[in-house]
């Protein structure tokens, strides 16, 4: 695990996207980036990919405003899929 200065608009997936554009993916990937209690942020990547990743995170700004579920999703939340509306449409 690497320490760096956490980002002020720090979305993790973005920044996991932004890595593995890079090259540098982490593994788990459910468990990065970890924020401890001193709000440093710690990505646990290869040394000799310190230097990189310290460029990504430098430039680091996320989105903080969630994005709009989809059809399908908010379906999701009521239990329903697209084709049970389809087939209530009769469509």
């Amino acid at each position: 695990m690497i320490k760096f200065n956490k980002p002020t608009n720090l979305n993790g997936t973005e920044l996991l996207a932004e890595l593995a554009a890079v090259g540098i993916v982490l593994v788990p990937i459910e468990q990065s980036p970890v924020v401890d209690s001193n709000n440093d942020m710690w990505l646990d990547i290869k040394p000799e990919d310190e230097a990189k990743a310290a460029a990504v995170v430098a430039t680091h700004n996320g989105t903080t405003v969630a994005p709009e579920p989809t059809v399908a999703e908010k379906l999701a939340s009521v239990g329903l899929s697209l084709d049970d509306l389809k087939e209530a449409l009769g469509l």
